[in-house]
């Protein structure tokens, strides 16, 4: 017997059965969801259980790094693919920000919100938040953004009529054919959509399957934007119900509205303004009755020039109930709610700071003025309180607000205390553009509209199109590693609850719309023309976008209109009337058939989210938990793809089957998909061209 081989061979056997298969990238996952944050939103001093995961058997150790120390996470949990560890976090009453760092043999490795990573970057680590909740109705939630002006006339009575006032110099016109094209200069432009043309379509809403209603400003208000608002107090009684309607419109040539008594009666009559009061309360009554919240437009950076605090208009200046404006008198007590450059300017004292130099948006003077601070916070907590019950509010250029940034940030902190005071369950959302993070400390906003992080990473990657359609960048067009890298740096501003209830649109009321993208048109209408924008759309890549939209983390925003394939250039093209009786009934059909999809797998809904496989014109990542997998594809080539996803990392068996739920092509889309096989975890995908898809998998 030779011993010496015996014992040679039973030294093999030793070292091979220590050895450890060769270190699997794929297998890592950690993120801020509730598999991986235990409870996800911790309150203040709560013990909380951050996981990790890897392959089974496959590191030697893994740390949680906090504050520079590292702590030795303990495996908790193994199943058939991976390994848990865990670490149990006592918190303060501070913001938490860490990341993993993970060993295995002479390897190191790091891991935060890029994934493996050699170098560690404070910007991109996980953050928690304690004591930072955002409501639960509002995670994944489907939003519907009515510009109401536009979207249905319910009632044809409240009307703004032709002539009847003024607005920057000009009469306003009631355009009485409803599928006309907006006009270059559109502002004084009105169609007639109202809060009962709401009503009348919430059962339309309703089996769209949204479950957010976000109004443009409702507020009393000169422009069909309403963005240069009146009188907070009030809804607009051209959106709401005139119950006393007296006085006359302009006569031929005047253009003082001093002389526009009919609207003067209309927008300072209160039985009028009470009545549009009572009549949108009722709208928020049956928006809850069928499962739907209603989340109102605040304009708190700056007022209009009609506003009754100014009344450069002299609108409010002989009406009954009303103080003198601070535009016709020096003594009025609002005086001190606008910057007045020249202190010795009335009557009639132009020399008011306007929001980007516009005499027609009188900038507020918070800092001048605690009266005005005071009341702006009334109106905050007044709309989400009965009897109105609104569910939230969206603010117009917030980071713009006040003189400087730290009022700015004085302010959202009083703003948001106010608001969750009165409504605990009230949503806080800004519009913003660039880094969000100074906002997002869990005692400004709840989050944001989601240009950095969804919109126009998705716009670049379909289209190759800038989001108001003034630019075309071949290089980002199918630029999938561009596309995940704007995802990734801008998500990190994110925590996870802002991340679950960013508003995720396409097209808004400020850009051109995603349909029109599709064509690479570059050009506004007073370039190109109106129906430029509807000529070589392409309802294959809008559809694309919209697979993308509906299975990403956050609240995909539909504006209205879209889902029944509306074009428009930016501003003002971009508010063309909803095509009732024209609309495209096969793209509702698939908004609706891919909005129920959503709702019925709770995965696209709040799952974790990861990059599958990504090429030029390609992109797949799933959207996952313990209970349910997805796969995301989306060929933006000309031409059919065959890719091999690798989709064990999702948590999918090694072997089983997917099955599509859904798949879109150039000829429109079906719900009756193919089975996949599950092979070594791994699938292999055939897709036609310019065509998304989303797999489920369903079992052994």
């Amino acid at each position: 017997m030779d011993l010496e081989k015996i014992r040679q061979t039973e030294y093999n056997q030793q070292y091979i059965s220590s050895m450890r298969p060769v270190f699997n990238r794929r297998a890592l996952y950690s993120d801020t969801t509730g598999e991986y944050v235990i409870p996800q939103e911790p309150t203040p001093y709560d013990l909380v259980t951050i996981r990790f995961r890897t392959a089974k058997n496959n590191v030697d150790c893994v740390f949680f790094v906090h504050k520079g120390q590292r702590y030795l996470m303990n495996k908790v949990e193994t199943d058939e693919q991976f390994d848990f560890y865990a670490f149990q976090l006592q918190l303060d009453n501070e913001k938490v920000s860490y990341y993993f760092e993970i060993r295995t043999g002479r390897l190191t490795g790091y891991f935060d919100v890029r994934g493996l990573v050699q170098e560690v970057n404070e910007y991109y680590d996980f953050v928690i938040l304690p004591g930072f909740q955002t409501p639960d109705w509002a995670k994944g939630a489907v939003m519907y953004q009515i510009y109401v002006d536009r979207f249905c006339n319910g009632d044809p009575s409240n009307d703004v009529e032709t002539g009847e006032y003024c607005y920057i110099g000009e009469p306003v016109k009631r355009v009485e054919d409803w599928n006309t094209y907006p006009a270059q200069m559109d502002v004084r432009n009105f169609y007639g959509g109202d809060l009962k043309g709401v009503l009348d379509k919430m059962d339309y809403l309703q089996n769209l399957g949204v479950e957010v209603i976000y109004f443009n400003p409702l507020f009393v208000s000169p422009s069909n934007h309403k963005y240069d608002i009146q009188d907070y107090d009030y809804i607009d009684p051209h959106y709401g119900k005139i119950v006393d309607e007296k006085g006359e419109l302009l006569q031929n040539g005047q253009k003082e509205n001093q002389s526009a008594t009919k609207y003067i009666n209309r927008v300072t009559n209160k039985a009028n303004l009470e009545a549009g009061n009572r009549l949108f309360a009722q709208l928020v009554e049956q928006a809850h009755k069928r499962g739907m919240k209603v989340i109102l437009d605040g304009v708190f950076n700056h007022c209009g020039s009609f506003n009754k605090w100014l009344d450069r208009e002299r609108i409010y200046e002989k009406a009954e109930g009303y103080e003198k404006g601070a535009f016709i008198d020096g003594d009025s007590p609002y005086r001190n709610y606008f910057d007045f450059r020249d202190q010795n300017g009335w009557p009639c004292n132009t020399s008011y700071d306007g929001w980007w130099g516009h005499d027609t948006l009188p900038k507020l003077n918070y800092e001048g003025s605690k009266e005005l601070f005071d009341y702006v916070m009334h109106i905050a907590r007044k709309w989400v309180s009965p009897p109105y019950n609104a569910d939230g509010w969206r603010l117009d250029v917030a980071a713009d607000l006040g003189h400087s940034r730290e009022f700015n940030h004085h302010f959202w902190k009083e703003f948001r205390r106010n608001v969750k005071e009165a409504n605990p369950n009230a949503i806080i959302l800004a519009e913003h553009y660039g880094n969000t993070r100074d906002w997002l400390q869990g005692d400004e906003w709840d989050t944001v509209m989601n240009y950095d992080a969804f919109m126009e990473p998705v716009t670049w990657f379909l289209t190759g199109m800038e989001k108001h359609s003034d630019d075309f960048r071949e290089d980002l067009l199918g630029n999938a590693e561009s596309f995940w890298g704007a995802m990734r740096h801008h998500t990190a501003s994110f925590s996870m609850p802002s991340w679950q209830v960013a508003m995720n649109e396409l097209s808004n009321h400020d850009h051109s719309r995603f349909l029109t993208r599709t064509n690479h048109k570059v050009g506004r209408i007073n370039t190109l023309g109106s129906q430029a924008a509807e000529q070589d759309v392409s309802k294959a890549v809008f559809r694309e976008g919209v697979v993308i939209q509906m299975t990403w983390v956050g609240a995909p925003t539909i504006y209205y209109g879209d889902e029944a394939g509306l074009c428009g250039f930016t501003d003002p093209d971009n508010r063309r009337s909803y095509p009732w009786g024209r609309e495209d009934t096969e793209l509702i059909a698939f908004h609706r058939d891919i909005i129920r999809l959503r709702k019925e797998n709770p995965e696209l809904r709040r799952g974790s989210i990861k990059s599958v496989e990504s090429d030029y014109n390609f992109l797949a990542y799933g959207r996952f938990n313990r209970a349910g997998q997805c796969v995301i594809a989306v060929n933006n080539n000309n031409e059919p793809v065959t890719k091999e996803l690798v989709v064990w990392p999702l948590g999918i068996p090694k072997t089983g089957k997917m099955k599509v739920l859904l798949q879109t092509g150039e000829e429109g889309y079906t719900l009756e998909g193919q089975e996949y096989a599950v092979t070594a975890g791994k699938i292999i995908l055939d897709m036609p061209p310019t065509s998304a898809v989303i797999l489920k998998y369903t079992g052994k």
